[in-house]
């Protein structure tokens, strides 16, 4: 499964900056980023819900390279990943649910986006 989120989620840095401010403007951040993930979670994903363990891949395209990649993804895949869960499409986001991701990076400057595949892992050996 692929879901494509269009724009940019705030840095890590900026998260920060906002927890040091108050811890208000910190979960009011959140809770704006994670909004933005629900909405093309949901267009994407529509009923798809996994069934057990996966792996995540992530790509973030940035419109240009001023960010540092720890962080533009350090906040992002959190706030994606607890998006997924309060919408019901991962059971949670430990250790027995996302047996692991990866990161790639790219710059387009007319449409920057994160894409995120999802890949269920069977338990076979």
């Amino acid at each position: 499964m692929k879901v494509t989120i269009y724009g940019r989620l705030p840095g890590l840095n900026e998260y920060i900056d906002a927890e040091r401010q108050s811890k208000y403007k910190a979960a009011a951040l959140k809770a704006q980023s994670m909004q933005l993930v629900m909405i093309y979670a949901k267009r994407d994903l529509r009923k798809w819900r996994a069934k057990g363990p996966v792996y995540m891949r992530y790509t973030w395209v940035e419109r240009d390279r001023h960010r540092d990649k720890d962080n533009v993804s350090g906040y992002g895949r959190k706030v994606i990943q607890d998006a997924l869960v309060k919408l019901g499409y991962l059971r949670g986001d430990g250790w027995a649910h996302i047996v692991g991701f990866s990161d790639d990076f790219a710059v387009d400057k007319v449409r920057p986006r994160i894409e995120v595949e999802i890949e269920e892992v069977t338990n076979e050996a």
